[in-house]
């Protein structure tokens, strides 16, 4: 499916987050209405269970609770407001599950699910994803990726027809991460920090048949440089500021 994307892609950092709130079903269809090439959002399992869509590992910032995700059940996580951060008018939004993204998105769109286990890497978060993947019908239309090698390898043992994407931080561990750790993992996409971007890293990743996302670039001149040197992708808050530097860069 990576090859089916727009090059370079523009992928909706947790849905169109700079028009409305991250991780919620309006960011996700406001990715769609305003022509994102994929949307981004983040996977992790509640008490319960469940496959729930936020970001963080707490309640805090994005609803009006607190505490820890993967200590509430889905019962108590679905009377949270998870909107009213952002603005009023998003009152009713609220967490949604990976089961009900897939069941109202489809296959609308390319969906790259982060796999957010990072304080649980050994739990079954990459089985039950893979579950919902094969349930909905989506192998053609979505693309994993993480920070940690082990739950990608997890992910691939459980639906290999479904592409990889490593990410990687900045800094040393970064560097790590994307030139000894990479070359004992399976995967079709490396994705940087845009900071960690070089021409130089684009071409060497080319040649050895990977592609280039970077995260998360909502300035036009750092989107206009990396354009230029070719990368496969960027993740964005702003779709419309990306779409109309792609046009300009394009022309």
């Amino acid at each position: 499916m990576l090859a089916q994307l727009n090059t370079p892609a523009i992928i909706a950092h947790r849905g169109a987050s700079a028009h409305a709130p991250e991780n919620t079903l309006s960011a996700f269809k406001l990715a769609i209405e305003k022509q994102a090439d994929a949307i981004e959002l983040d996977a992790k399992l509640c008490a319960s269970g469940e496959v729930v869509v936020v970001h963080d590992a707490t309640l805090d910032r994005t609803t009006n609770g607190t505490g820890k995700v993967n200590e509430t059940s889905l019962s108590d996580l679905k009377v949270l407001d998870a909107g009213s951060w952002f603005d009023d008018k998003f009152a009713s939004e609220r967490i949604p599950t990976l089961d009900e993204v897939f069941g109202i998105i489809g296959d609308q769109i390319p969906i790259n699910v982060e796999l957010t286990n990072y304080t649980s890497a050994g739990d079954d978060l990459a089985v039950k994803v893979a579950a919902l993947v094969k349930r909905h019908k989506l192998t053609g239309s979505v693309f994993f990726s993480s920070f940690h090698p082990l739950t990608l390898s997890r992910a691939r043992r459980a639906i290999p027809e479904v592409p990889c994407a490593f990410l990687t931080l900045d800094g040393f561990g970064g560097w790590l991460a994307r030139n000894i750790i990479a070359l004992f993992l399976s995967h079709q996409v490396i994705q940087p920090p845009y900071m960690n971007v070089t021409k130089r890293l684009i071409t060497r990743a080319h040649r050895r048949g990977k592609r280039v996302n970077s995260y998360t670039i909502n300035d036009a001149e750092i989107m206009r440089r990396l354009f230029s040197w070719g990368i496969d992708g960027i993740f964005t808050d702003d779709v419309p500021l990306a779409r109309q530097v792609r046009a300009e860069v394009s022309a």
